[in-house]
């Protein structure tokens, strides 16, 4: 209306008027709306498919399948020919002509299972969308519906097991514990191997925050993200794909996309779960009721009578959870929403620890124009978890630590006056019931997340997409624990500290359709980037704290600090694909990138994509000899570059100096590392062959990819001269490679109107090697205790320390006393590597059967072919401690006494094989229609996850670790929450 009057007040009277003529007898020459509908069934089965989307193309008129497959829309059509077009995720696209003439019209539509996938849309790593069946690498995609009801509340979470190529690792066991992704293994040593994650075409922070010690336990926030609100996941694996996105993508891209309104009468959902936290086993601990007079004394064996306390029980408990969501979708051809709000208040299995979660998220998109679509998305998450310390690596305080060094013939609990006991009398550390009881620790997270998005279509060739996103959160962390307590800090510690994050993006891509011929097809996509990142944190701790108080500016300063950081990235790239026949496609881009983070000279650089792929099975020859048994067929291949920056902070290229005060005088103290302005972007090269394979009518689906990556100028720390005056400095002066294979296998067995089957199984098998260090050296990892390396010819992280001496015939040798002793190699060396944290393979086994309402889902996941340091057994096996089960058998006179002792630096003990299978997830439900008209579908749902672990590990749980989401330091097991199996019971109903 607003353009109509515009023209009006430009135009003179009589022009109006014959402009309105004409457009009123355009009107009246358009027919009436009709109304189009009908049911979308499965072949074969005939089950209904809900959630199929079908339109008219080329127009803005269509509508969702509803829980019974029933679609109904309206549109107003001129008289023609037209297309109807219905997808659904899973299944073959189906294209129906059609005639409109004014009257309404009936149109079923049988979809056919296709379990490849050739036909469905993908964004990520083309720029614009494209069919599967025309890229030429492996891109895998996760449904809405693998991503919940299953137990989990984090979304990356919910992947575990569900992508091939894709090691999920959750590190702690803590109701928001840290998660780490890894795709094809890791891409770098000093910096983070997180894909890039991306949301509504938003790049997300999913930084791990350590603002308080809690033992190595820091929340990821993907944690923020609502599983629920999620249509699917598209994850692309490595540089031969990511090379479009960048400096940023080398470790891959998980791209989510939230749910979007859709046009029909508004659609209700309404979800509840119970969840109950379970811990999943105890470990063997010390039952003798005796103990040594004299614990140091090895040849005093005099024993005293005492009692024994299973202090696991002290800490662990059951933990109970609620989840609640509710949504509404719906729209007509101009407007779409999707509106929702949940809530999950979730237990833990330590004691008075939970996490809750608020969050609200809206989508509208809205077709301004024919030709313009523009989408708006908010999102704002509330996170509050209350934490127990552990421990660990860098405090002496927590819990899990304090049962470590516990003995316990000690009775944990407090007497009358309220004072706690000491459990630990050789070494300080706290009593781990104290440390439930009166410590308090927290974390509260504000989460912004929004986004515009302009999609304009200006003809049939021309087309552009601009996104503006921002990402904003405000994380607060703080910790109490009292005056008069047990654990180093007796006269009380507190701390606070918080972090503002902010980040936005801003992309436009441009993407040019033409026909060269009837056989040749082009796309180009041209496009560009700019980000921005800010980071501010500031924190204070003391001790020396009054009574009462609980704020550390009340006490003695331990330590205060700020920092601040900017990073800039922008970059531009051009892409071009031909299509021949339908059956070839080829496509090339190149992209640069900039980074603030580097010198002038070194902050712009170029990466390179190739790819090709041909569906053999379109041709004449294969369709006459295999199409009855082999009916689909697709050769892929794909090179590419992509680079790598989280290695490098924003200022780490220049030589630092930090303030100080001494007497009053200000100065600035240098750091021992040396600046360095030629640093520049790590780099790697990837390789990809692969083949999608369909049989019996796409029944049976087989994705085959072998990959060999190269990585190059890894940034490492170069040990300096000390007549430098620092002892080191970053350097460009590392290689490292990955090489692998991935397998996926889907089939539909069974499939009838009252019973169906589906299987889908994973195997991904990579090999990383540290290929070069500056001259040929070992370099120790953080937060390992000196105990993962990175080694030249070996697996990043691999455990390297002492080892037992050994007799010719491979017994451990003993000296005179009886006692294991340490060896020496060839060389000498008094250390050796001992094990590898990187597995060997891992994969998952999925079966889905439905029967009539009833429907189950199985998910076995297994990690194969690796070690755990067992850090927890080397403390509890010593006899100065007391609480380990192999102290009992001393006691017993199964072992000589202090032999713990002796084992205790021979590390080579504590290497365990910490391969499982896992039943990952169960899942139970049953779905029934009431008798309300007003109701769709009611399901109820049983559910487990976590429930049963078969493994040989002496210690909680094979999979944690205690280092979080370290890049190098994996399994490393010391004072870590172990995962708990979780049950849950929920409803959902739709209306």
């Amino acid at each position: 209306m607003k353009k109509f009057q515009t023209i009006r007040g430009k135009l003179p009277s009589h022009l109006f008027l014959w402009l309105l003529l004409v457009m009123s007898t355009n009107v009246f020459g358009q027919q009436s709306p009709i109304t189009i509908s009908g049911n979308i069934t499965e072949s074969g089965s005939g089950i209904p498919i809900a959630g199929a989307s079908v339109f008219i193309a080329n127009t803005s008129f269509g509508a969702v399948s509803d829980f019974d497959g029933n679609y109904s829309f309206k549109a107003a059509l001129e008289n023609g020919d037209y297309v109807l077009t219905a997808s659904y995720l899973g299944f073959s696209t189906q294209k129906i002509s059609f005639t409109a003439s004014g009257g309404d019209i009936t149109q079923d539509i049988v979809l056919a299972e296709d379990l490849l996938s050739l036909d469905e849309v993908v964004v990520t790593g083309t720029g614009t969308g494209a069919n599967k069946r025309s890229l030429g690498n492996a891109i895998s995609t996760v449904k809405s519906e693998d991503l919940t009801n299953n137990g989990a509340t984090q979304v990356d979470q919910a992947i575990a097991g569900k992508v091939s190529g894709a090691l999920v690792q959750q590190n702690s066991g803590d109701p928001a514990g840290g998660i780490s992704i890894r795709l094809r293994g890791p891409s770098t040593i000093a910096g983070s191997s997180d894909p890039l994650y991306i949301v509504d075409g938003i790049i997300i922070s999913n930084s791990s925050n350590e603002l308080i010690d809690l033992g190595g336990n820091s929340q990821n926030r993907l944690a923020d993200l609502n599983p629920n609100d999620i249509e699917k996941i598209e994850i692309i694996k490595g540089a031969a794909a990511a090379a479009i996105y960048g400096s940023r993508a080398s470790n891959g891209v998980v791209q989510i996309f939230t749910k979007k309104g859709k046009s029909g009468e508004p659609k209700f959902t309404f979800m509840t779960n119970i969840k109950l936290n379970e811990l999943r086993k105890k470990i063997d601990y010390n039952t003798v009721p005796l103990a040594w007079e004299v614990a140091t004394d090895r040849n005093n064996l005099a024993t005293v009578a005492v009692e024994r306390y299973d202090l696991q029980d002290v800490i662990f408990d059951t933990g109970f959870g609620l989840e609640n969501y509710f949504s509404v979708n719906g729209g007509n051809e101009k407007t779409s929403y999707f509106l929702s709000a949940s809530h999950l208040d979730n237990e833990g299995i330590v004691k008075n620890t939970d996490f809750k979660r608020y969050g609200f998220k809206a989508n509208i998109t809205q077709k301004a124009f024919d030709w313009l679509d523009i989408t708006g998305g908010f999102n704002y998450v509330r996170s509050i978890s209350n934490d127990v310390p552990n421990g660990g690596i860098n405090s002496a305080y927590g819990s899990l630590t304090g049962f470590l060094f516990s003995d316990n013939s000690i009775d944990p609990t407090p007497d009358a006056s309220g004072v706690y006991p000491v459990t630990s009398p050789l070494v300080a550390r706290t009593n781990p019931l104290e440390a439930v009881d009166r410590f308090d620790f927290g974390q509260k997270t504000n989460r912004f997340i929004t986004s515009i998005a302009l999609d304009g279509k200006f003809n049939e060739h021309l087309s552009a997409k601009y996104t503006l996103g921002m990402d904003y959160y405000n994380q607060s962390a703080f910790a109490f624990i009292p005056i008069n307590n047990t654990s180093t800090l007796p006269d009380g510690f507190a701390r606070r500290s918080d972090l503002n994050s902010f980040q936005y993006n801003s992309d436009l891509n441009v993407t040019y359709r033409t026909d060269i011929s009837d056989s040749v097809n082009s796309i180009t996509t041209a496009g560009g980037s700019w980000q921005y990142e800010e980071r501010d944190r500031v924190g204070i701790s003391a001790t020396g704290l009054p009574p009462v108080v609980q704020t550390a500016t009340g006490g003695s300063l331990l330590e205060q600090g700020e920092t601040r950081s900017q990073i800039s990235y922008w970059g531009a790239f051009l892409q071009q694909s031909f299509s021949f026949m339908n059956k070839i496609y080829i496509n090339g881009a190149v992209r640069m990138d900039g980074a603030s983070t580097f010198g002038k000279d070194e902050r712009n650089q170029l990466y390179f994509k190739a790819s090709a792929s041909y569906v053999l099975s379109d041709e004449d020859f294969w369709k006459d000899t295999f199409s009855d048994t082999f009916n689909s067929f697709k050769l892929r291949t794909s090179w590419g570059q992509a680079g790598n920056l989280t290695a490098l902070g924003a200022f780490d290229r220049f030589s630092v100096y930090s303030p100080s005060a001494i007497g009053g005088a200000v100065s600035l103290i240098p750091s021992t590392a040396q600046g360095n302005e030629n640093l520049k972007p790590e780099r790697q090269d990837e390789i990809e062959l692969g083949f999608d394979a369909g049989f019996l009518n796409n029944r049976l689906g087989l994705e085959f990819s072998y990959y060999h990556q190269k990585v190059t100028d890894l940034l490492l720390p170069r040990v300096l001269a000390p007549s430098t005056g620092f002892s080191s400095r970053f350097e460009n002066v590392g290689n490292l490679e990955n090489k692998g294979i991935e397998l996926l296998l889907r089939a539909a067995p069974i499939k009838n109107e009252n019973f169906s089957w589906d299987v889908t199984a994973s195997f991904s098998k990579n090999k990383n090697e540290v290929t070069n260090v500056a001259g040929g050296g070992r370099l120790t990892l953080d937060g390992s205790f000196s105990t993962n390396y990175v080694i030249e010819g070996e697996s990043l992280g691999v455990f390297y320390r002492e080892f037992y001496a050994r007799n010719e015939d491979g017994t451990i040798a003993l000296d005179a006393n009886g006692y294991p002793y340490r060896g020496t190699t060839e060389d000498g060396e008094s250390s050796k590597v001992l094990g590898d944290p990187n597995p060997d393979w891992f994969g998952s086994l999925i079966n889905e059967v439905s029967y009539k309402n009833f429907s189950l889902r199985v998910q076995f996941d297994a990690v194969q072919g690796y070690e755990v340091f067992n850090w927890n057994r080397r403390l509890l096996d010593n006899v100065l401690f007391g609480g380990g089960y192999n102290v009992g058998q001393e006691l017993l006179g199964n072992l000589p006494k202090g032999y713990g002792g002796a084992q205790a630096n021979i590390f080579e003990e504590f290497v365990e094989d910490g391969s499982f299978v896992k039943l990952r997830e169960v899942s139970l439900s049953y779905n029934f229609k009431p008798k309300w008209d007003f109701i769709d579908n009611v399901a109820l749902s049983l559910v487990g996850r976590n429930l049963v672990s078969w493994d040989n590990y002496s210690g909680w749980d094979p999979e944690v670790s205690a280092a979080g989401q370290s890049n190098g330091v994996r399994g490393f097991d010391f004072a870590t929450v172990p995962i708990p199996k979780t049950y849950q019971f929920g409803v959902n109903v739709s209306f």
